[in-house]
């Protein structure tokens, strides 16, 4: 697309660059772009395990969850997770984990819980892409992976999404 603008570069060893853009002028006033579609971030009731090791990042999901009506129980570690899950009188419905923690992974800690608790859904947390966590493989095909970074409002969706699943 032709714009009429220009480019002026001006670089000197030791020095540094300098770029200058030139935007032609327009006298058209710009159209605000249409508003943004409202979707509503689906809310559950259901019992939520959240195990993350990083306290700040445990808390926003915790908080995150309970404001879209989830009851959640936390955990710092397997280790805790293992043991609240133990006293809770009512069936935990997910497992929200993350992969990488100190003592015991993730991937172990949903093994294990899940040996009690076959109806419990999991869906791990992680900042590694799926294929670099050599766990995952005999785990089989349908792992539930939410990346980090994510927004309040992609973390209620995933866990609706894995909660709703077969």
């Amino acid at each position: 697309m032709v714009s009429g603008g220009h480019t002026r570069v001006y670089s000197e060893l030791g020095q540094g660059t300098v770029f200058k853009i030139f935007f032609p002028a327009v006298s058209e006033k710009a159209e605000p772009p249409p508003p943004r579609a409202s979707v509503e971030t689906p809310r559950g009731t259901e019992r939520v395990l959240a195990v993350e090791d990083d306290e700040s990042v445990r808390n926003i999901i915790c908080r995150t969850l309970e404001s879209y009506g989830y009851t959640v129980l936390e955990a710092a570690s397997a280790a805790e997770a293992i043991r609240v899950c133990g006293q809770s009188q009512q069936p935990v419905h997910l497992l929200l984990t993350d992969v990488v923690m100190p003592g015991m992974s993730g991937v172990e800690l949903s093994r294990r819980l899940g040996s009690g608790n076959p109806a419990m859904k999991v869906l791990f947390v992680s900042g590694f892409t799926a294929d670099t966590i050599t766990e995952f493989d005999d785990l089989g095909a349908g792992v539930q992976v939410l990346h980090k970074p994510f927004t309040s409002e992609r973390l209620a969706q995933r866990v609706r999404e894995v909660l709703d699943a077969g």
